[in-house]
């Protein structure tokens, strides 16, 4: 278990049963990666991650956690998140690698909003500053990859624009910012624009 997920895992499957958007995942993820919005730090710890909604269900594919530093995932890099449980702070999931520190964080995003297809959580710290508190800001308290977060989440989508501006400002994880689409093109778009605005 990594020492930066914060809940229990539970597999339930050694190998995802389908994943359509692989090629679509990691053509967006060179984009960012590219941009230095996720990789790997300077203490040589990955940052940044992505998913996709799998059909109508709340199940997500999720890059796998330690995978900021890998040029192009394969199936293997990634997990299928098929159940998540806020109170328990536990994790069901399919596949080989171990679910993102963030996937409570983005299943809270495809439990409130049934038109989320994609979230891309980066870091840009000029974003952020800009950003902070002008956007829909969960609280500081609320650190990454846990309960405290995901449910700070469900309630911006129920008092602020989340819905419709797509773009959530974490305070208590410097420099990080979610982004949300009906697909990758469109949540990859929300945060270029995002940045464009921030200049």
């Amino acid at each position: 278990m990594s020492e930066y997920i914060k809940f229990s895992c539970e597999r339930v499957a050694a190998e995802i049963t389908s994943f359509d958007g692989l090629a679509e995942l990691n053509a967006h993820r060179r984009k960012l990666l590219q941009l230095g919005l996720i990789g790997v730090d300077s203490n040589g710890i990955g940052f940044g991650n992505m998913s996709v909604r799998d059909g109508a269900t709340d199940n997500f594919c999720i890059t796998g956690s330690a995978t900021g530093g890998i040029h192009e995932l394969t199936l293997a890099d990634c997990a299928k998140v098929v159940a998540c449980d806020f109170e328990r702070n536990c994790v069901r999931y399919e596949g080989s690698a171990l679910p993102s520190s963030e996937s409570l964080t983005h299943a809270a995003i495809y439990e409130s909003d049934a038109t989320a297809g994609a979230v891309i959580h980066c870091h840009d710290s000029k974003l952020w500053s800009a950003v902070l508190n002008e956007a829909p800001t969960t609280s500081k308290a609320a650190e990454y990859g846990t309960p405290e977060l995901a449910y700070e989440i469900i309630q911006l989508f129920k008092r602020t624009d989340v819905p419709s501006r797509r773009i959530i400002v974490m305070a208590g994880h410097e420099a990080g910012i979610l982004t949300l689409g009906k697909d990758l093109e469109e949540a990859f778009a929300v945060l270029m624009s995002e940045r464009k605005g921030a200049v």
